[in-house]
Parts: structure tokens; C-alpha cells; sequence
């Protein structure tokens, strides 16, 4: 569903990612992982058309991404829970839903899917009304998950989404995730917790300096003496 060929990323002259290729399949949850700074989230803007590569291609379901604005990438049925959450917060939780259904495809479903992001999320039907900024932290996780899901995406990219949340609430954040793709949604997660990464994914690359220097199936890189050794602490 998607392939990242040979991407270079440049912020001026610092290269913030040199050479990354990497596969998605239809149906899959693949995580990127590494430390802070390694590249992790301009991968993830690049894919989104907020970031423009310099060199390499990005292909989504057979189609030619790289250099497309934002917001076409969006329509094609890429959508993304960017790290920080970032919830409108003087709109209602209901009102933030809607926004994310504006997007074309999106438009002729929203009622419905505005019934299955409560169904998924009971505490936000019961906070529809609510200013969004007064929402806890989990509960903004839960709202911008929502808001991604009412923009009706095949494919789903996972920002840190267990970033500043209460570990009951991660647990929480991760289920939601493994339940959407146990339902078929196809998932790209960059998530700090390395050793829950590769557990819940089916396959894992890892980005160090800009550059993809292992990748494999999830539950063979845990177990990996390089990996467990640099983010592991074992």
C-alpha cells in the first residue's frame, strides 16, 4: 500500500534523512523506531505532504505522492495522529470530529462515522459539548484519534501517540490502535516505547541518524542483543 523510496529530507543544509526506504503492506502494523532526533517524525511529514523531499519518491496504493500538498495526501486516505495531539481547543469535542470530515472523500459518511468514533470513544459522545482544551490528556489522545478516523483513511500514521499520557491511559491508546488494525486498518506507528512497538507490530524498521539501519519482524528485532542493547537498556 505504501513504499518510501530512497528519501532524502533536508531542513537547509542539516540532512534529516538520507536514503529511507521502507514498506507498508495492505492490512499490516509497521513501526519505526529510534531515538529522539533519529528522523522518526519527518518521515512521518514527509509521507503527509508537510514536509518536501529532495530527492526519492513516496508511493501510495500505486500512486505518486511525493510533492502533493497536505491536504490531497489527506483525501487519498492517508491519515495521521500527529505527536502533541493538537485538538482545536476553543472548539467543541463534537466540532473538532466535524473538521475532520470535511475532506472530500470523507463528506458523504460523516454522520456514520461520527456514530462509530462514539461507539469507539463513549467518553467523547458524553463530552461532545465540551471545549476540547479542557479535555485531560487522554481524552485529547482519544479526540484526535477520532478526528483522523472521521477523515475516513485507509491508512493511519501514529505520532508518539503515548507522548505525556498516564501509563493506565497508554495502555488504553495502544489497545485502540491494535483493535483498529485487527478491524483491517493499515497502520505506519512511531511510538518512544520501543519494547511496545515491536510487540505490537507485525514489522519494525529502525532509523538512526536519518538512516534505516535494521528493520525485521517485530517480536525478531525484541529480541535482537543491538536492539535491546541501545533502547532496551538490557
Amino acid at each position: 500500500m505504501l513504499s518510501v523510496e530512497n528519501l532524502d529530507l533536508y531542513y537547509g543544509d542539516a540532512q534529516a534523512l538520507a536514503g529511507v526506504s521502507l514498506e507498508v503492506a495492505a492490512g499490516e502494523m509497521v513501526a519505526i523506531v529510534g531515538a529522539n532526533g533519529a528522523g522518526k517524525s519527518s518521515l512521518i511529514r514527509s509521507i503527509a505532504g508537510i514536509e518536501r523531499p529532495r530527492a526519492g519518491r513516496i508511493v501510495f496504493d500505486g500512486q505518486v505522492i511525493s510533492g502533493l500538498e497536505s491536504h490531497r495526501v489527506c483525501n487519498l486516505g492517508i491519515g495521521q495522529v500527529a505527536e502533541g495531539r493538537q485538538v482545536f481547543p476553543t472548539l467543541t469535542v463534537e466540532e473538532n470530529l466535524q473538521m475532520g470530515a470535511l475532506l472530500p472523500r470523507a463528506r458523504a459518511s460523516a454522520r456514520s462515522a461520527l456514530d462509530e468514533v462514539y461507539a469507539m470513544f463513549p467518553r467523547l459522545r458524553e463530552r461532545r459539548t465540551q471545549a476540547a482544551g479542557t479535555l485531560s490528556g487522554g481524552e485529547q489522545q482519544m479526540l484526535a484519534i477520532g478526528r483522523c478516523l472521521m477523515g475516513r483513511p485507509r491508512l493511519v500514521m501514529f505520532d508518539e501517540p503515548s507522548l505525556g499520557l498516564a501509563p493506565a491511559i497508554v495502555k488504553e491508546v495502544l489497545h485502540t490502535i491494535r483493535t483498529l488494525n485487527a478491524g483491517g486498518m493499515t497502520i505506519l506507528l512511531v511510538e518512544q516505547n520501543v519494547a511496545l512497538s515491536l510487540k505490537l507490530s507485525r514489522r519494525a524498521y529502525v532509523l538512526e541518524n536519518g538512516r534505516i539501519v535494521m528493520s525485521g519482524r517485530g517480536d525478531e528485532l525484541l529480541h535482537d542483543d543491538r536492539v535491546r542493547q541501545a533502547y532496551l537498556g538490557m
